[in-house]
Parts: structure tokens; sequence; C-alpha cells
């Protein structure tokens, strides 16, 4: 069955158009806010370093504190119900950060991104649970083609859009004000035609204390050896792509010599190959839960990674070009290749592993499973954060360090073949010419 298919039909359609209008919503959010701080309240180059670091921080903790007691919620309690709350409480989130974008304060937006911060910590399990509950396994692979691709083409359009909006003159924050808002009513509307989803384990006996349930659910994301490994697999991606997205303003300005069109360049390159190599997945997998895509995916990532490293060493001697000049430059075209070369294989990479994270873990156990891998994938964006601070003191230019992080891709990826060998036993089978044409 073509994934496309699954977009008309009551039981995925509707939880398509409410998590893709969720991760609109967060990116714009969040980019609105960037703006504002840069051009309307126009802080210091020290101040706005300072203000970002500290908004990143806050839109990451409830990840940390949070996740076991959203996880626990989406197993007890009716899943498309928990999903109507969550957008009744963005629009009231944005309604708050209305007040901040017409009044021009910053600390109530900071109080507004920790409060989405919040309901995308609450809505992670759910999304994710939701897909294997509602699809057949043949059907998997597909679905979560779909949600990758659109959160990865969602994120670019909301970053995209949160600049534009605020950038316009003397209207940009009501314009903002205006665009949040209705896409959370958006997010509402699209949420009431979500059919019910049976709750796993509603007899569940709630922990409340946050300690406590962040270490059980370390213990389901423990409990079954692959999906350990898979959880490992999906919080290195995020390590791998933290890396690149935060390390590209730097890249696009100081190596590149472009201005900010280049930036969106190498953002918009990157997501849509990841959107490309998601929806490709269904059809490389045979519409199976295939993890033989993952050395495929892993090892893509580092050969152009690397050659992006070999392509464009040096620092620019120009500076101020815009995205069409960059790319008529010596080597402007091999770098944006790739760019999505390093996306599409991406995307190679990251559907089977969540699919067979997904896949593997007991239904009664999945959101927990889910929460944990939150919590996991937290700590990976942290300690990517951490290498890109630390680079400069470790002698490390841009460049270089992405390089590195492409030659740890492959010691990840041997890890990730050693401790679960079905990875690379399933991708030799595909990649050898066999009869059935399947892994």
């Amino acid at each position: 069955m073509n994934q496309f298919r699954l977009l008309g039909q009551r039981r995925f359609g509707p939880f398509f158009i409410t998590e893709t209008l969720a991760a609109f919503n967060d990116n714009a959010f969040r980019y609105a806010l960037v703006g504002m701080a840069t051009f309307e309240v126009a802080l210091s180059q020290t101040a706005l370093n300072a203000y970002i670091n500290m908004a990143l921080a806050l839109f990451i903790l409830p990840f940390f504190v949070l996740s076991s007691t959203f996880g626990q919620l989406a197993e007890k309690f009716e899943k498309a119900r928990l999903i109507r709350w969550i957008k009744l409480l963005e629009i009231v989130t944005m309604v708050l950060a209305a007040i901040g974008f017409l009044t021009r304060n910053l600390d109530l937006l900071l109080v507004v991104l920790c409060l989405m911060g919040v309901l995308a910590t609450a809505f992670s399990p759910i999304k994710y649970a939701i897909v294997p509950q509602v699809l057949t396994t043949d059907e998997l692979t597909g679905g979560n083609g779909l949600v990758q691709s659109s959160t990865s083409l969602a994120i670019l359009t909301g970053s995209l859009a949160g600049n534009a909006l605020m950038a316009v003159p003397h209207i940009g924050p009501l314009l903002a004000t205006v665009v949040v808002i209705a896409i959370a009513v958006a997010g509402l509307l699209s949420s009431l035609f979500i059919p019910p989803a049976t709750p796993p384990v509603p007899q569940l006996v709630f922990q409340a204390n946050p300690v406590i349930g962040t270490w059980r659910l370390m213990g389901h994301v423990g409990h079954e050896h692959t999906v350990f490994w898979s959880v490992i697999g999906v919080s290195w991606f995020w390590f791998f792509g933290a890396t690149l997205t935060t390390q590209a303003p730097a890249y696009a300005r100081d190596y590149l010599g472009g201005d900010a069109s280049v930036l969106n360049l190498i953002l918009i390159l990157f997501s849509v190959g990841v959107g490309i190599g998601s929806l490709l997945c269904e059809k490389l997998s045979a519409h199976q839960v295939n993890p033989g895509l993952v050395p495929l995916g892993a090892l893509g990532m580092s050969v152009f990674g690397i050659d992006l490293y070999v392509t464009h060493p040096s620092r620019s001697l120009v500076s101020g070009q815009d995205w069409l000049a960059v790319l008529h430059h010596a080597g402007g075209w091999h770098v944006a290749l790739d760019l999505a070369l390093i996306g599409i294989f991406a995307g190679f990479y990251i559907v089977p592993m969540f699919t067979l994270l997904q896949h593997r873990s007991e239904p009664r156990r999945l959101a927990r499973v889910i929460a944990g891998n939150n919590v996991v994938n937290a700590l990976f964006m942290v300690l990517a954060a951490a290498l890109g601070m630390a680079a400069p003191h470790l002698g490390l230019n841009v460049p270089q360090l992405i390089a590195l992080v492409c030659v740890l891709n492959l010691a990840m990826l041997a890890l990730l073949c050693w401790r679960v060998p079905e990875f690379w036993q399933r991708f030799t089978a595909w990649v050898r010419p066999r009869h059935s044409g399947h892994f």
C-alpha cells in the first residue's frame, strides 16, 4: 500500500495534521522569540547569546523532569483525549505568547517557551506510541516516514516563518501573534477528528515522584536489548543533527562567506533531504520493518559529511554573499549536494531505527519507552552543545568539528552493529543480489 493513502484515512490523517501543526508552531514561536530579542528589543551580542542559551535550556528542561509523568499518562489514559487537552493548553499558552510579543516582554516569553517545552514533552510519547497502535506492521515504516518527513519540513518552515514574520517592520510582533494562535486553533480542530486509541495499561499505578519515575523509565528502556540500543541510535541522530544545525550559522558566514540567505539554504537542503530520505524508506524496505537501512544511512551521513569537510575546509576570503553567489562560487554546488545527501541518508537512518524501537517494544510499555527515549535524546543534545562549545578550546574549527562527528558516527555504527548484529546482517542481505528483492 502506498504510504500517502494513509493521509486520507481517519485513523491516521487527522493525527498527521495535528502533529505537523504542532512541530510548525513550536519552531515558529521559538524563532519569532529569537527575532524579537535580536531586532525588536535589540539585545547586545553578549546578552543575546546568554538569552538564547537560557531559552534552549528552558525548552529542554521539561524533557528531563516531566518525561516520566507524561509517559505514564500516555499509557493510562486514552490518547486522542490527551491530545485534545494538550492542544487546548497550547492555545492558552499562545495567548500568553501574544501578550509577550505585543508588550515586548522577553521574561514572559521565556516562561511561554518553558510551557511549550512542557507541552512538547507531553505530546511526544503520545505521538510516537499512537502510530503503531493505529497502523499495521507493513504500514509502520511508511507511516513513520510520513511523520519524520512532515516533522522535518514543519521544523524548517516554522523556523523560516518565525524569522520572517518578526522581521516585518512595525507589525512583526502582531503578525507572529496572529499566526501562532491560528496554528494552535487549527491543531485543536484537527485533533477533534482523531479516533479514540485504547489505553494499553489503564490500571497503571501512577508514580508522581519524577526522580523515581525517570529511574523507572530507564528500566523500561533497558528492558529489551534491541530497544535499548535503538534508543541509543535515535539519540545519536539528534546528537549528529544538533551539531550540524548549531554550527550552520558560523559555517554559512565564515566558511561559505554568506549572509542569512545562505544559512536558510543550508537548513532547507538538510531538512528537505531528511524529508526525502524518510519518504523513500517505505519503498527501500519493501513495506517491512527493516533495520538493514540503518547502516546505509549512517555510512552515507559520514561519507558526505567528510566530503563536505574536504570540499570546503578553510575560511572564505569574501563575506556577505547571497545564496546564489555562494552556489556559483567554486565548490558551491558540491557543498549543496553534500548537505542534501547528508539529509537524505539521515532519513534512511532515523526512520528504520525509530520503527524498530516501536516494533520491538511491548505495546504496554511503548509510551514509557518513548518518554525514556526523550530523556536520552535531551542528554545527547546537551552533549552536542557541550562539544560545540569545547571545540574552539580543542583547536577545532567548524569543518573539523563536522568531520570529527562524522568519524564518531562511524564508530557509533560499529558499536550498534556489534551490540545488535541484526543491523549489519540485514544490511548485507539487502546489498547482496537476491531473487526475492527483499531484505
